[in-house]
């Protein structure tokens, strides 16, 4: 009996005892589910640091909007120190006595090689159109320009013959017979130089027109309807008398073998009708 009682006594305390140990599954679980959010919190610090990293990245980027700045500072800056072309030439025509380095770029301007041709082309063409009167005694070199094989040299050539006419007309009619000679071999802006230059002469005085005047009706005769409608807007206000009634007739007969539309800007130019044949 009394062994009984003792395991009685035995069992119950055990049941007593197993809450405990649920208690503490409990308690173990509460500070489980406690401390979980203290792992989201960490989880969640590293978002913070994301954010910083967010922001240290975009700096770089005002840093990158602010280089294009400085280039186009130094770009604007550039012409400036002397860089080109254009730098070039407006160094040499700051120059107290510039006609060496001139001088030296005409030459350059005729060089076998043609990189060193098409560079000093650019100079050249710079200071045609700034100071041409720098380039008075170089009316030779350009003559020899027209026929020369870079295409930028002919151009310059072309445009610097014209503006020494207007200066220097005498200059340029000793060379005359270089000039005429030129205009078949030459390119079309070559042509259009000339006829430019060969006009100029003709304003500047008139004793040059009978020399001009088969040139230059040569070039209306050949000349297709664009070129006709420029050409004749250049060479009939240069020629005076007869020369100018000879070349206007050479003008009128081409009307009917160019464009329609182009012949009645001629007409209109000249102040007459176009005829029944020509609409």
């Amino acid at each position: 009996m009394a062994t009984k009682k003792a395991t009685k006594k035995s069992r119950k305390t055990a049941k007593k005892g197993s809450p405990k140990k649920a208690d503490k599954k409990k308690s173990s679980a509460k500070k489980a589910k406690k401390a979980a959010p203290k792992k989201s919190a960490k989880k969640a610090a590293p978002k913070k640091k994301a954010s910083t990293k967010k922001a240290s990245a975009a700096k770089p980027k005002k840093a990158k909007k602010a280089a294009p700045k400085k280039d186009a500072d130094e770009e604007t800056s550039a012409p400036k120190s002397g860089g080109g072309a254009a730098g070039e030439a407006a160094r040499i025509m700051a120059q107290e006595t510039p006609a060496a380095a001139v001088t030296e770029q005409c030459e350059l301007l005729l060089d076998s090689r043609r990189t060193v041709a098409t560079k000093a082309a650019r100079v050249v063409h710079e200071i045609v159109n700034e100071k041409p009167e720098l380039l008075v005694s170089h009316v030779e070199k350009f003559a020899r320009g027209l026929t020369a094989k870079p295409k930028r040299v002919v151009q310059t050539s072309a445009d610097a013959l014209p503006a020494i006419a207007k200066i220097s007309p005498a200059r340029v009619a000793k060379h005359l017979a270089t000039l005429k000679e030129a205009f078949e071999p030459t390119l079309a802006d070559g042509k259009d130089g000339l006829v430019r230059t060969f006009a100029n002469l003709c304003t500047a005085s008139v004793a040059y027109q009978k020399r001009l005047e088969p040139i230059l009706t040569h070039a209306l005769e050949g000349a297709n309807g664009k070129t006709l409608l420029r050409w004749s807007e250049i060479v009939l206000p240069a020629l005076k008398g007869e020369p100018h009634a000879r070349a206007r007739s050479v003008v009128e007969d081409r009307l009917d073998r160019i464009p329609r539309s182009i012949a009645q800007q001629i007409a209109n130019n000249l102040g007459f009708k176009l005829r029944v044949r020509y609409r």
